[in-house]
């Protein structure tokens, strides 16, 4: 028997740890289940093991293909044990196929699958095991694999979607920094040097130009240290509980990209929480989970208010409404889920409405993007070339 700390939630959504004794980690999860605690992290005592992954580990698009390809085995009737064995072999990604292969070896010695898998949390996370879970208990484990292949595909595809969309602004917006920076760091002083030596007098736009060059070159390590130790600050700061939920909802009240990421919470909390509950997961744990993965601390905190008003007897687009997270029509469709008995069928067709307002936000984003940036950058390196030939040009005249 070995010693195992533990964290989890209890029916409230309270955070609970321990330690337990017990002869592995599944022991740990099942005798918590009878105590209806929802276990998030299980770990041996003086020994934390994990698994060793190399690189950047396995992507989405990894698991995605192998659910797909592993639904596909099962649906043909071949042994679960075979599967994970032939799957692990096609891997290329030797941490993806360390994992497999553990897997394999659990479920050869008896554990369920699903209990197998959460012994590797960096793979395989809290919702695809607990959808594994519901699909053993209810006999249809190769349509699950079927249904998580394509929310993993689509939550991709979204994932993808804004970042490719994101890059070009950003891409931009950093060279040109890094162009102003040179231009002023290493160009404008020798503008300043010339125009010491002839003497000229500087008009109000030129004299600003080189306070900024005198600036920047005598403090850009410090301006570059503080930058550095900006970014590391707020991500810090985002990773403690009062941070996510002030740096959340600044982002959530941001003119255009406010919009845009509740919608990307709104499908996402759809998509995942549809998928759940079609794969037949308790509406309370799909809550749970769905909290986990939404991306923002003040949505999380929204769909967790609305797990315990559920507990409470109440449905759930009561308590969606009372959050104001999430907008008026997503609420009225999803109580029409409920009292026609479809909920996970109108959740579906909520995610895929939002999926593409996502796609044609993010068009619109860039498209407004573009010219708001090439009239910046214009501004900004123009004026600073007129202002270092306006003294060239009076010097010209004076000379005429």
């Amino acid at each position: 028997m070995a010693n195992f700390t533990w964290k989890g939630r209890d029916r409230s959504g309270n955070v609970k740890d321990g330690v337990m004794a017990a002869e592995n980690k599944t022991a740990v999860i099942s005798a918590l289940r009878k105590q209806q605690i929802l276990v998030t992290e299980v770990k041996e005592k003086g020994k934390e093991v994990r698994l060793p992954l190399l690189g950047k580990g396995v992507s989405q698009k990894e698991i995605a293909i192998f659910t797909r390809q592993f639904s596909v085995m099962i649906d043909a009737g071949l042994p679960l044990v075979q599967c994970l064995e032939v799957l692990a072999m096609q891997q290329e990604n030797r941490a993806f196929q360390r994992a497999l292969d553990a897997v394999r070896q659990d479920v050869e010695g008896g554990s369920a699958l699903a209990d197998a898998l959460r012994k590797h949390e960096k793979v395989f996370n809290n919702l695809y095991c607990n959808m594994v879970a519901a699909g053993e208990s209810g006999g249809i484990l190769d349509t699950i694999l079927q249904r998580l292949s394509d929310y993993i595909e689509k939550a991709v595809k979204l994932k993808k979607r804004i970042r490719s969309a994101m890059i070009y602004p950003i891409s931009v917006i950093s060279i040109a920094v890094v162009v102003v920076v040179i231009i002023l760091w290493k160009v404008i002083p020798t503008f300043d040097a010339l125009f010491k030596g002839l003497d000229a007098e500087l008009p109000l736009p030129t004299r600003i130009v080189v306070v900024l060059s005198n600036f920047v070159g005598r403090y850009i390590v410090l301006l570059a240290i503080g930058l550095v130790a900006l970014i590391v600050g707020l991500n810090r700061y985002h990773k403690t509980y009062r941070g996510r939920r002030v740096l959340d909802g600044i982002a959530l009240r941001m003119p255009v990209m406010g919009m845009l990421i509740r919608k990307i919470s709104v499908a996402r909390f759809c998509r995942t929480q549809g998928t759940l509950i079609s794969s037949g997961v308790p509406i309370l744990e799909a809550l749970e989970i769905t909290a986990r993965t939404a991306g923002n601390a003040i949505v999380e905190d929204a769909i967790m208010a609305t797990r315990k008003s559920i507990e409470g007897g109440k449905t759930i687009s009561e308590p969606l409404k009372e959050t104001d997270v999430f907008p008026p029509m997503v609420v009225q469709m999803i109580a029409v889920g409920e009292q026609t008995g479809a909920l996970d069928a109108m959740l579906s067709k909520i995610a895929d409405f939002y999926e593409e307002e996502v796609d044609t936000a993010v068009d619109n984003l860039v498209s407004l993007l573009e010219p708001i940036m090439i009239f910046v950058l214009g501004t900004v390196i123009g004026g600073i070339v007129v202002a270092m030939y306006m003294p060239l040009f009076s010097l010209m005249s004076k000379i005429g």
